[in-house]
């Protein structure tokens, strides 16, 4: 297979034009066969007003390699794809069917590389299934009634169901689990461009069904569902896990157990207070918080673009901005959302929380993104791990009194200037869930303010008018990551055996496709370790 870099083409192509610029890139003759299958594709806006999609192609076609050394260019070699694939099983015989506690995204790849390699998972999830969470969702946001077990964080999808489905990821990917989790949503109902996409989204509304059709796969390989269960014990002996014990309105049952994996996602506080009470090591970790800040999307659109004659053909515009500053904290965007709503993210009565979300289309009028602070061990210090957890929670609840529970909002000049705002300005707020003007500058310390401030600044010099006065503040974005690390070892088990800690909840993840490799990777240590359910 041949690889092709940097193949730049205007606003306007189709595949045939893709096609030609192949044959001409390779010197084919028209007669010449070859088939290909695009790797990646992104935006090249560098010298805007002019801008490009820029491909990665991989070519199959007879004579490869002596074509690629004819050709001997930088931007054209040979690629040998990297193939997933799961482990051979262990020795050890499981006697009981793994039990995985969270539907999340690291929960759900789990159950699925489980249930499809004859494992027969039981998923234990607090909240509903996605489409009843889906309904619980958009009633709270419409009338400020806080289902606390079914909700943006809590339910099958976890908290990723509700954002963006920004599927980019960091982490690097020497074995394909990446590539496998893109192709297995495509699997289920994701839209086929994900799969090349420099930045891939699915968005709200088609990863509801793309979860619900995991969910059916799932169940057709033997795996079971207990939605509206919620752990409430582990049952451990001499160090060794027996049993889970599960809660639901008609009572406690146990469910006999050798294999319980923790995909709890980042907001399970109750479950990170058991578990430290009950002997899981576990250490607080870094995350970061700040505001939700929108813009008209048309904004940032001629901000990276330029104005465009040929809009309709781009994507709505992303960005990206990072700063770093002498006292060691960096200001940075977090979960944008081009085209997106802010939306009232609370799982706990009389706390409050904002994220932000987009459907597929991406076609609300504004722009939002997390800008945070972030925060370290030594902005909560004490002893306990979960010092991190109850930081969080009392800016939550510093939120949710300023507009008694509503999302409270500022224009970004009198965050400035340190007074409520009375009214927009120049655009409108897209938001889910009832809002009200508030004092946001009176939620984080004087120093995380300034760096707010320098950090917005700097971003206003790098995207025009994002700084602007009328800039609208949501707060308190607290969710960013999970505030707890509950350690494992190198087979992935906790200090309490057969107990697998996975995903963000557990601090190993960042996003749904990390904690969806995750989830594969804890699948796969256990896989390596005992042979399928008899």
């Amino acid at each position: 297979m041949i690889r092709i870099q940097q193949l730049k083409l205007p606003l306007a192509h189709d595949h045939f034009m893709i096609e030609n610029k192949i044959r001409n890139i390779l010197g084919l003759r028209a007669d010449q066969e070859f088939t290909y299958e695009i790797a990646k594709r992104s935006v090249d806006a560098r010298k805007k007003p002019q801008v490009y999609y820029v491909y990665t192609v991989d070519v199959s076609m007879h004579g490869e390699s002596k074509l690629v050394k004819k050709l001997h260019k930088p931007n054209i070699q040979m690629y040998q794809p990297v193939r997933y694939h799961f482990p051979k099983f262990g020795d050890e015989v499981l006697k009981e069917v793994p039990v995985i506690i969270g539907s999340g995204p690291a929960g759900l790849f789990c159950a699925y590389e489980l249930a499809l390699h004859g494992y027969r998972p039981i998923v234990v999830e607090r909240g509903k299934q996605v489409e009843e969470r889906t309904a619980d969702v958009r009633h709270f946001w419409e009338t400020n009634m806080l289902n606390p077990a079914s909700n943006v964080q809590f339910g099958e999808g976890g908290a990723g169901t509700f954002s963006d489905g920004k599927l980019n990821t960091m982490v690097k990917d020497p074995t394909g689990r990446g590539k496998h989790v893109l192709e297995v949503f495509c699997k289920f109902g994701a839209p086929s461009e994900i799969l090349y996409d420099q930045k891939p989204h699915i968005g709200t509304d088609i990863l509801v069904n793309v979860i619900k059709n995991m969910r059916e796969e799932i169940k057709r390989l033997g795996g079971k569902f207990y939605f509206e269960h919620q752990m409430t014990n582990l049952d451990v002996s001499d160090g060794v896990l027996k049993g889970v014990t599960v809660r639901s309105a008609s009572g406690e049952k146990c469910i006999s157990a050798q294999v319980a994996v923790l995909a709890l996602g980042h907001s399970a506080r109750d479950t990170f207070e058991y578990l430290h009470q009950n002997g899981f090591q576990m250490e607080s970790k870094a995350f970061a918080v700040g505001f939700r800040v929108e813009h008209p999307q048309r904004m940032i659109n001629e901000s990276q673009y330029g104005k465009q004659n040929e809009e309709h053909l781009l994507p709505v515009a992303p960005y990206k901005v990072t700063a770093n500053f002498p006292n060691q904290r960096g200001v940075y965007s977090f979960c944008m959302c081009p085209g997106g709503y802010v939306v009232n993210a609370s799982s706990e009565e009389g706390y409050l929380a904002v994220n932000g979300m987009s459907y597929y289309k991406r076609d609300s009028k504004n722009a939002n993104s997390a800008i945070i602070i972030s925060v370290t061990p030594a902005d909560f210090p004490g002893d306990s791990p979960l010092s991190g957890v109850q930081f969080q929670r009392e800016l939550e609840r510093k939120a949710y009194a300023l507009c008694d529970g509503k999302i409270p909002q500022q224009l970004y000049g009198d965050f400035l200037r340190a007074r409520c705002s009375t009214q927009y300005g120049d655009f409108d707020s897209c938001v889910k869930g009832l809002a009200s003007f508030g004092a946001l500058h009176e939620l984080l310390t004087p120093d995380m303010n300034r760096c707010f401030e320098a950090g917005m600044e700097q971003f206003g010099k790098r995207l025009q008018g994002f700084d602007r006065a009328d800039a609208i503040l949501s707060g308190i974005e607290s969710r960013t990551s999970s505030p707890i690390r509950i350690t494992r070892d190198a087979n992935y088990e906790s200090n309490k055996k057969g107990v697998y800690p996975c995903g963000e909840g557990a601090g190993y993840a960042g996003g749904i496709t990390s904690a969806a490799m995750d989830g594969i990777k804890v699948a796969e240590a256990i896989a390596k370790k005992y042979r399928p359910f008899a």
